[in-house]
């Protein structure tokens, strides 16, 4: 065995020796008319090698090392910048376009030093870009975007293993997600209809360049957004010829493929399949989820003055329940009424870039389908008089968005309108226990929906680029109801400055206010009868009034520190009628989210602070520590604010990455999230059998909403990545080591029902009517967190 280490050493070494350097070619244009530029000084950040266009805009790095690399760029007549990280291949072809932004003759005569860091006139707060290093290396992270989010400032999340994104104390459905400006409604498998959260990615971080988080001052052309907003931009697709490249992790395998399709038109393409239900059955849990997923780009050059890109990204859940899980209390329950769960969804979207002479029109059409389908039978036995839940639902969305953007005499001007026309249908029939009394659920819905848009923002510097104005006008509508479709009711105006008060050192602000769309589920929700009961309660696009200052300081190109304040105002927000509780506090749940009965009746407010650090090493050393100080609260039954469930109060993140000689990378993040409320059960109503029968599990006193408080949670992060550079293809392993001190939080304690010998649930009073016999419960406490080790092997070729 010894003789057989040493000869694999050998050719290890061997095959390193051959390893070849890597190329990075490029062009860089005018981000306004598409036109190359010549002699533009490019230099790879924090070194001394650098080289110049061309006279066609083209230039080319040549011997460069595998691994992340950033540009700085400069070019007389336009502003400087410098890029994101670039993942320089060894294997495959790296291609690159940089847009520059002119600026006019007499900004050009002043020296404006670019910055590494994200800035937007129209968003000099509540911005952070995100570079695929950060995505790639990210502890904890498994290369999962929502989960790299919680590295940043104001980003919350609950103690369990999902990925709702929480931000400045928002519920998971007040978010939006763009994919090169198309939107992207679902960014999770098994996602939760009408919210967004859900505990894998859809998204193949291979295929992302970076992306930018507004957490606040949203873009005018990006609407239907309360909590945040997320621009992902992909690499850019020139491929001169085929490149594989897969990966096998500890519940899933993928295969990612960059080709050309002709001479101006370049494809990336992946497929990624799960086997967690093998997983999941070895170790006897009680649920089996699968999921596969697409993704797909193709970029076409059509000549200098038109491009067209096509993307398309979709999955393929299903979720099987266990039928000889490990016997354990916690599996009988969660099996008593986990629902069996299908679900699938495609994005498909076209975007067309036409260049005139200062100035360009971008066209954006897409269709965006999800099918959810959800079913349950009282103990899992499929027989007619047992069933408890059965769910199908479709919801359908055409989008066409037109924009116009300029910059003349270093007005930046964009505009635009929007159409969009939605199909909701589900049929739904549920058993429930409502007022004391048991109930069906039993309907049909079908809904037709026109919505429009109009929108517009400019901005411009002042004094020599030490201050900078931004405003914005956004307009919504839909045909649902006479409530919402009137453009005037749902004006959003917002208004941004950016002031340097001291070389490196700027006073930021931002005020605006922001609509957003019910969910469809709310929208299309009827009576037995087949009456759209929220349309007749009146239903309103939920409102809130973002206010945010704050401090920025840049000591150098290679540090930023932020301190911001916030407050958010919601008006008209859903709240539920059965339950007495704002809508703001669900959608973190599997399942669907918004079918009931809601008034627009709810108040709310979140507000804090935010203290961030970020600096990035010549020598390879990343580092960000963000504290965020949060409320959240919504108005009850009483119109009294009380803490919703997103009010974990403080939240503190610090991550480091490091990289190490020989293609190794290290790096570590530890979270503390303070203890979110929760609402404790209602025994005396979850002992009765018609109720328990209903639903398969306890139900909470909603007289006491969020009364309770968990403790707070914290748990280590570790990452360690190797890479080995082949002459025909590179070989990449990690470990990625969750809650490596696998500290546990104690969740909300449960009821289940005591069974006899016979496994039978014992009641209590069984010579009652049955109206009022109970069964008899107890507790059952459980946790969260645990040690969870996740190995992967990377080959491309």
């Amino acid at each position: 065995m010894k003789r057989y280490c040493i000869l694999f050493i050998l050719i290890l070494s061997s095959s390193l020796s051959f390893s070849q350097k890597g190329t990075l070619k490029g062009i860089v244009k005018n981000a306004f008319t598409n036109e190359t530029i010549p002699f533009t000084n490019i230099i790879i950040f924090d070194t001394t090698i650098g080289t110049m266009t061309d006279t066609l805009g083209q230039f080319e790095f040549e011997n460069l090392d595998a691994g992340f690399i950033r540009l700085q760029v400069s070019s007389i007549g336009y502003k400087g910048l410098i890029t994101e990280e670039y993942n320089i291949s060894q294997i495959r072809s790296n291609f690159v376009e940089i847009r520059m932004e002119p600026v006019s003759e007499a900004l050009s005569e002043i020296e404006i030093k670019a910055s590494p860091f994200a800035q937007k006139p129209e968003a000099p707060v509540s911005l952070r870009r995100i570079g695929i290093d950060q995505i790639e290396k990210s502890a904890g992270a498994n290369r999962d975007i929502s989960k790299v989010l919680q590295s940043f400032p104001g980003v919350g999340s609950a103690v369990t293993f999902r990925n709702d994104l929480i931000v400045r104390g928002g519920g998971p459905s007040e978010n939006r997600f763009y994919l090169d400006d198309i939107e992207i409604p679902n960014l999770n498998h098994f996602t939760t209809q009408g919210a967004s959260g859900g505990p894998v990615g859809i998204l193949n971080v291979d295929f992302i360049r970076e992306v930018d988080f507004y957490s606040s001052a949203f873009p005018a052309g990006k609407g239907n957004a309360l909590s945040s907003v997320l621009e992902f931009k992909q690499i850019d697709v020139n491929s001169n010829r085929p490149n594989f490249k897969g990966t096998l992790g500890a519940s899933e395998i993928s295969l990612t493929t960059t080709a050309p399709l002709g001479k101006k038109t370049g494809l990336i393409a992946s497929v990624r399949r799960s086997y967690l239900q093998f997983l999941f059955d070895a170790i006897g849990l009680p649920f089996l989820p699968t999921f596969t997923d697409f993704q797909f780009k193709t970029k076409t050059r059509l000549d200098t003055k038109n491009e067209i890109s096509f993307i398309g990204v979709g999955a393929i859940d299903d979720f099987a329940l266990n039928p000889s899980p490990k016997p354990t209390e916690e599996n009988d329950y969660i099996l008593s009424y986990i629902p069996v769960n299908e679900q699938w969804n495609y994005t498909l979207g076209t975007s067309w870039k036409h260049y005139l002479e200062k100035s360009y029109l971008t066209f954006v059409m897409s269709r965006n389908h999800l099918n959810n389908r959800a079913y349950k039978y009282q103990d899992n036995i499929e027989a007619p008089e047992n069933l408890r839940t059965d769910y199908t639902s479709d919801e359908i969305e055409n989008k066409f968005r037109m924009e116009y953007t300029a910059r003349p005499n270093d007005f930046t001007i964009n505009i635009g309108s929007g159409l969009e026309y939605a199909q909701y249908s589900n049929k739904t029939y549920n058993k429930t226990f409502i007022n004391d009394e048991p109930r069906e659920i039993d309907y049909a819905s079908d809904l037709n929906i026109v919505k429009w848009s109009a929108f517009g923002s400019l901005s411009h510097p002042f004094f020599n680029n030490r201050l900078t104005l931004s405003a914005g006008l956004r307009m919504d509508a839909n045909n649902y109801s006479p409530e919402m479709n009137n453009l005037l009711n749902q004006i959003s105006p917002r208004i941004a400055a950016s002031l340097m008060v001291l070389p490196d050192f700027y006073l930021n602000v931002n005020a605006g206010r922001y609509y957003q769309s019910p969910a469809y589920t709310t929208m299309g929700f009827r009576s037995n009868t087949g009456e759209l009961v929220n349309r007749q309660n009146g239903l309103k696009y939920i409102g809130a009034d973002h206010f945010v200052a704050g401090l920025e300081y840049r000591p150098d190109n290679h540090t930023r520190i932020t301190l911001e304040g916030f407050l958010k105002n919601y008006n008209n927000y859903p709240f539920s009628v059965n339950d007495s509780i704002s809508l703001a506090s669900k959608g973190g749940d599997f399942g669907v989210f918004g079918d009931e009965e809601v008034t627009s009746d709810s108040k709310g407010k979140a507000y804090g602070l935010e203290l961030f650090y970020q600096t990035r090493t010549s020598k390879g050393l990343s580092i960000t520590s963000a504290y965020t100080y949060v409320r959240s609260e919504f108005t009850d039954y009483q119109g009294d604010y009380v803490p919703s469930s997103w009010d974990s109060r403080h939240i503190f993140t610090f991550t480091l990455n490091q990289r190490l000689k020989r293609n190794w990378d290290i790096g570590l993040k530890w979270r503390y999230l303070g203890g979110l409320p929760f609402t404790p059960y209602d025994y005396n109503k979850s002992s009765l059998v018609l109720a328990w029968d209903a639903q398969g599990r306890e139900y909470l006193d909603y007289s006491q909403f969020n009364t309770q408080r968990l403790s707070a949670f914290h748990q280590l992060d570790f990452r360690v990545d190797k890479s080995y550079n082949f002459k025909t293809f590179t070989l990449g392993f990690y470990l990625d080591i969750q809650n490596i001190y696998n500290n546990q939080a104690a969740q909300p304690s449960n009821l289940v029902q005591v069974t006899d010998d016979t496994n039978n649930p014992i009641i209590t009073n069984p010579g009652a009517p049955i109206e009022e016999q109970r069964y008899e419960l107890k507790e059952l406490t459980t946790t969260s967190g645990t040690l969870l080790p996740t190995f992967g092997l990377m080959i491309e070729f």
